[in-house]
């Protein structure tokens, strides 16, 4: 999972529990405030204490090594030309990285141009989006669904 400007601490506590409860790998923060201080730690429950992560300045530089390293790039977004999570069928046998934008803009457009694949989460209500974590444990829900079928 890479966090790009996630800055929230709850959030980025719930992050680390959604990720250790789906077994990630890894949860790569990148921008220049991200903070793992003792704020996360009521939302965490400590799961930052085991699951691996690390903190990076730039997204590009992170992008450009899961594309050398062969990662087929997800972003959770919503946009013109994305697919509804419910259509997508992840078909692929290499390693997967989850995107995801900050809690206020999203998903920058530079970032989007470089992914595999655009996924969003249908919304039936007035509100056009939803918090960063709760969009996050749907989405990989449905991915780690498909990966284990």
């Amino acid at each position: 999972m890479v966090c790009d400007n996630i800055t929230n601490a709850p959030n980025i506590g719930s992050l680390f529990r959604i990720a250790d409860a789906f077994g990630l790998e890894k949860i790569i923060f990148c921008g220049e405030n991200v903070s793992l201080g003792k704020r996360i730690k009521k939302t965490s429950r400590s799961t930052e204490n085991y699951v691996n992560h690390q903190i990076e300045t730039n997204i590009d530089d992170v992008i450009m090594r899961l594309k050398k390293d062969n990662y087929y790039l997800i972003a959770l977004e919503i946009t013109e030309t994305s697919t509804e999570l419910g259509k997508f069928q992840l078909d692929t046998n290499l390693p997967v990285a989850l995107i995801l934008g900050h809690e206020s803009f999203g998903v920058a457009e530079s970032v989007l141009e470089q992914m595999d694949a655009i996924v969003h989460i249908n919304m039936f209500g007035n509100n056009s989006s939803m918090n960063v974590v709760q969009a996050t444990s749907i989405t990989l829900y449905e991915l780690t669904k498909q990966l284990n079928s």
